[in-house]
């Protein structure tokens, strides 16, 4: 692989795509560069969507740069425009009109999509999903009518919308398969914790329940019981948009395979942000990292990789969410693991932190961001502190770095 190629195509113009386009130029790259977008908006970052977008009725979305910011940077964007084909051997993309691009590298960072609820959909009930502007744009419009919503997913995303409903007095309801909420990445005390919040709003659960089919009123659960419903908001995980991958011959039913430099199997050709199946120490295997942070600093680490700058990304996945007053952030993997309390719970802020062996793979801060700024550090550094120390209040986590 020669250190600088002529010209770098990216597939999908989100924040993975559009902070990759900012460290080439950044870094020095004078080659061409072109991003091609599905959607019909210059590259934004997605966490607004579900938080701030939601939180206020007259929010406009903040993108990383409008249109002409990426001329500026002589970046050719090109939005409406999916990729559908790629040829390995030519190395060419083409979009859906028709358009093919030429490249010597190729990012894909083409993201995720919802997962479908196919039972209730083109049943008369009105379904939404959550992914990009104008769905974040509908369901705001949605909730200023104190609709009775039900949230099927009681993840993240959906218990953001829960917060959001609830404080405009919508009657809201989620549907949770798992027996508590968030079971993938909380320890059960912070999911009670996150459950009694939302009760005190108002928010009712059915956990252990999945949705069977649509009622002429609203839905009904696998347990036989029915409920009411004027809009439901479907947040039940995403999965990969594999279509350049698969036209490359790259399986991606998980993700697309990458090593710590963003490289997948296919010659020249790059992956990066949340469709990149890359591996995590905290969690001892490859895993998706669907998070904020992931898409941007990953994104910048690859993009030196394609320039013949060699820079491994290994950094601990992180993520936030605010449920309410809770400011809730997690590091690493908070599974499979021996946990620590540091804090008292009944003050609302406190931290939990995993250890593996003598190993600290994952903490969760709840109102505790000085608490959780060391831990990513002491997680990231491999150190293994004392765990007499970790669950102390009075231990400096700075001195765990030393």
């Amino acid at each position: 692989m020669s250190t600088q190629p002529r010209h770098i195509v990216i597939a999908g113009a989100g924040q993975a795509g559009g902070r990759a386009a900012e460290a080439l130029r950044a870094r020095g790259f004078q080659g061409a560069i072109t991003m091609l977008g599905e959607e019909p908006h210059p590259p934004y970052e997605r966490p607004q969507l579900s938080k701030e977008m939601l939180a206020a009725a007259d929010k406009p979305v903040a993108y990383i740069k409008q249109a002409g910011g990426w001329s500026d940077l002589n970046v050719r964007l090109e939005t409406g425009a999916p990729v559908t084909d790629c040829d390995a051997d030519r190395r060419t993309v083409a979009t859906s009109d028709g358009r093919v691009f030429a490249f010597d590298r190729l990012l894909v960072a083409t993201g995720t999509r919802p997962r479908r609820l196919t039972q209730i959909e083109n049943s008369g009930l009105e379904v939404q999903y959550l992914r990009n502007v104008e769905d974040a744009l509908r369901f705001r419009r949605s909730i200023q009518d104190k609709s009775r919503i039900v949230i099927v997913g009681g993840g993240v995303i959906g218990l953001e919308a829960a917060c959001a409903a609830a404080k405009h007095g919508c009657h809201v309801t989620v549907i949770e398969s798992e027996q508590r909420l968030l079971a993938r990445a909380f320890p059960s005390i912070v999911s009670d914790l996150v459950a009694a919040k939302h009760r005190s709003h108002g928010v009712a659960f059915r956990l252990g329940a999945t949705v069977s089919g649509a009622t002429s009123d609203g839905m009904r659960l696998s347990d036989g019981t029915e409920i009411a419903a004027d809009l439901v908001l479907v947040g039940i995980g995403v999965e990969p948009v594999a279509t350049v991958a698969e036209r490359l011959g790259l399986p991606a039913a998980g993700g697309i395979a990458v090593d710590a430099c963003g490289r997948t199997a296919a010659p020249d050709v790059f992956c990066a942000g949340d469709a990149a199946l890359q591996w995590s120490r905290c969690h001892g295997r490859a895993i998706r990292v669907e998070t904020w942070a992931n898409a941007q600093n990953q994104a910048i680490a690859v993009a030196a990789n394609m320039i013949g700058e060699p820079r491994d990304y290994n950094d601990p996945p992180w993520f936030w969410t605010d449920q309410y007053d809770l400011n809730i952030q997690v590091a690493g993997d908070m599974l499979d693991s021996d946990h620590i309390l540091r804090g008292d719970v009944a003050s609302g802020k406190f931290s939990v932190i995993a250890i593996r062996g003598t190993d600290v793979v994952g903490a969760l801060s709840v109102n505790s961001a000085k608490d959780m700024a060391m831990l990513r550090r002491v997680i990231a550094a491999c150190k293994r502190p004392a765990c007499s120390d970790l669950e102390s209040s009075a231990y400096d986590l700075r001195a765990a770095l030393k």
